[in-house]
């Protein structure tokens, strides 16, 4: 299906979604866009048919046909044909939580991919192009969907990245259960280093990307989430919880405790027993 028009939805209520859509179309004809402060929306753009590059951070990439490629909002690019002709189709979004959503998916630069299979790309285009013909509700349907093109576009971006974060969770399964195990003593990051096999740096490292915290904060939190349990489950005394879940004294375990929870131990255990 060839497309050669632009919709830009205009519905006030649907701007206030965290995530709601700006624009999408497509043309045939492609001409060369410099926008050297970037464009006011995110955009994932489609090469349907020939080819073009695309330029930005000096440096200028090819875009072949099938090719895919994301441009944040205000980042500076241009991008245009190879040839006469280049067929384009594009989407572009915004609201109050995608710049934090994007963040969090990695997606903070241009990226240029070459999925083996767009087909799920292609019917989410055509489902939120669809979508504009209800001027009832095809905002806030395009909502949901622009969430799932962003999340299938991230799917494709290096299926190198995700054989790493593979082989990374590999790495840290020993490490992790050797806390599960042991969260009531107390020992030395150096440990889980030698489980891991590798330094104690290069642990930090691949614990903090695969699980979005350090060793000894999933040590922490594990032990508080043990902590929880006994003081619903049992009547043990909150020093000797403080113990068992390998806190050096009761004290240092209720300052840790507020500071994660807002609340003190006891305060935690007389409101769980209220609501039970």
């Amino acid at each position: 299906m060839k497309i050669n028009r632009n919709i830009y939805p205009y519905n006030i209520e649907a701007r206030k979604l965290p995530v709601h859509l700006t624009g999408i179309g497509g043309t045939e004809w492609q001409k060369l866009t410099v926008r050297p402060e970037g464009y006011q929306w995110h955009q994932i753009l489609y090469s349907a048919d020939k080819k073009g590059t695309l330029t930005y951070d000096n440096a200028t990439y090819n875009v072949g046909e099938g090719a895919y490629f994301f441009l944040p909002a205000d980042y500076p690019h241009e991008y245009g044909p190879v040839g006469d002709m280049w067929e384009v189709r594009w989407v572009a979004f915004d609201g109050y939580a995608v710049s934090h959503i994007l963040s969090l998916l990695g997606m903070t630069k241009p990226i240029i991919i070459m999925p083996e299979d767009n087909g799920a790309l292609e019917k989410l285009f055509d489902k939120i192009y669809s979508a504009q013909s209800d001027r009832l509700y095809g905002d806030f349907v395009c909502s949901g969907l622009i969430y799932d093109y962003i999340i299938e576009f991230r799917r494709h971006i290096d299926d190198r990245l995700n054989k790493s974060r593979s082989e990374r969770s590999l790495l840290l399964t020993g490490v992790l259960e050797y806390i599960d195990s042991n969260f009531g003593t107390d020992f030395p990051m150096t440990d889980l280093a030698e489980i891991a096999g590798i330094t104690p740096q290069h642990l930090c490292r691949i614990f903090k990307d695969a699980m979005n915290m350090r060793p000894n904060e999933y040590l922490t939190k594990r032990r508080l989430q043990e902590a929880k349990r006994l003081m619903i489950k049992s009547d043990m005394p909150i020093s000797e919880i403080a113990a068992a879940c390998g806190f050096p004294n009761a004290g240092y375990f209720s300052t840790v405790f507020k500071k994660h929870e807002d609340i003190t131990p006891a305060e935690y255990r007389s409101r769980s027993r209220i609501k039970k």
